[in-house]
């Protein structure tokens, strides 16, 4: 076992570079197409009976003592040419053009050790290069920046009440496009706004069950206290019947408007169809009561080589909180839920062979304005994905051309191309 943890510990720190460059345009989000048609969206069905499976697992992996390690590492480069907020159709658009280049290398450690029959505790630090700053910037530095990533605890009281706490995410809602439902990832403007420390019980009830918790996303692990306004307290109820899905909850935070939502998900015809509903209510100002829905479904044709997405939100509640979901609402400088009606549009396709190569197209409409972005993503060899698309922004609402992208600059249309190389290796010990 000292062996194996040498030998480890030592690929950990000798992989790692030395030296980058980058801009923040690397860490936009090219996810969408695994989070929307390879993986279960945060909080569906899928992942609720996850959750659910995932209690006799958890008893089953109690019973045994040891530690796990899991590494893995990213190395992305990615550029980003356009015109900088001009058209390339408009006059003198190409005095304005932008190739924005990028680098980024990151890798992680986890460990996961499993203490006693009812006590587990993970750890993940990662390792990032650059450390800050952009290419040619005066703040720019090559010293890694080293973070604390998923750090929490699992205790299990009497087989039946699992409670966690710790720095780590939660999700909740269906939409793979429309995270509105997600409360849990809202902030409010004046913040705070950075990672998530959270409490949290869950009681299994079937395939179901309740979930109660609280979180605060003050920065704990800098020495800040929570103010008892940022501390939230919410709860969902899930019900889970052969023909339907069902989750009910209701998050409450002082600074925030006190939200509550229902979704529900289901197959009819082999089409997934799903249905979100958002009341939130401002106690902390004026008690305005305002609500939002949803409703969209996936299907696959030609034996799950074409997917289809498609999603209608309408929004009646403005935007007056952020989100920290996906990086798009970043991108634009806005929160990721415009006001109005609003439609999206996903579309994939898969070749078979070499390459796995998949062609996609995403459309997505709200504030009088739209985005299309086409594009194409290859493995031609393992651990190697290209990744090549050309957004395309139109209209002065939600996709207005004077927003700010990552690269610090504004570009209605470019191109993106990405290229990442990435790995991971998993060790464990258990006695």
């Amino acid at each position: 076992m000292k062996k194996n943890l040498r030998i480890l510990l030592a690929a950990f720190f000798l992989i790692l570079p030395s030296v980058s460059y980058g801009t923040d345009l690397i860490d936009m989000d090219i996810g969408f197409l695994d989070s929307i048609f390879d993986e279960p969206p945060a909080d569906t069905p899928q992942e609720e009976t996850r959750q659910a499976e995932e209690t006799p697992s958890i008893i089953d992996s109690l019973r045994k003592r040891g530690i796990e390690f899991d590494f893995s590492y990213t190395l992305r480069g990615a550029v980003n040419p356009g015109w900088i907020g001009l058209y390339p159709w408009e006059e003198k658009a190409g005095e304005k053009f932008s190739l924005a280049p990028a680098v980024s290398m990151t890798s992680s450690i986890g460990i996961n050790t499993q203490i006693t029959n009812s006590f587990r505790v993970k750890t993940e630090v990662v390792m990032e290069i650059p450390g800050a700053g952009a290419i040619g910037s005066a703040d720019f530095s090559i010293i890694p920046n080293i973070t604390l990533g998923d750090f929490y605890f699992d205790y299990i009281f009497f087989n039946w009440v699992f409670m966690r706490a710790g720095k780590f995410e939660q999700p909740w809602g269906i939409s793979p496009n429309y995270s509105f439902a997600n409360l849990l990832s809202r902030v409010p403007a004046g913040g705070p706004s950075g990672s998530s420390y959270l409490l949290k019980f869950d009681v299994p009830i079937g395939a179901g069950g309740i979930q109660l918790l609280t979180q605060t996303r003050a920065n704990i692990a800098g020495g800040e206290l929570p103010e008892f306004e940022s501390i939230g307290f919410g709860g969902k109820l899930n019900l889970a019947f052969k023909w339907a899905d069902f989750n009910i909850g209701a998050f409450y935070q002082g600074n925030m408007a006190t939200r509550a939502f229902l979704t529900a998900r289901t197959t009819l015809w082999d089409f997934e169809i799903y249905s979100e509903w958002l009341l939130a209510v401002n106690t902390h100002s004026d008690n305005n009561i305002s609500f939002a829905c949803n409703f969209g479904f996936l299907k696959s044709f030609f034996n799950n080589k074409f997917d289809v997405n498609a999603e209608f939100f309408y929004n009646g509640e403005g935007v007056p909180d952020f989100s920290r979901t996906g990086a798009e609402n970043d991108m634009y400088g806005l929160s990721p839920f415009p006001g109005g009606i609003n439609a999206a549009l996903n579309l994939l396709y898969r070749f078979s062979g070499w390459g796995n190569i998949r062609l996609f197209t995403r459309f997505l409409y709200g504030g009088s304005s739209f985005s299309v972005t086409p594009g194409i993503r290859i493995t031609p060899f393992p651990n190697i994905e290209v990744y090549f698309a050309v957004p395309i922004a139109v209209g002065n609402g939600y996709y207005k051309n004077d927003a700010v992208n990552y690269s610090g600059e504004i570009k209605p249309f470019s191109f993106l191309l990405y290229i990442t190389l990435r790995g991971s290796v998993r060790a464990n010990y258990y006695f």
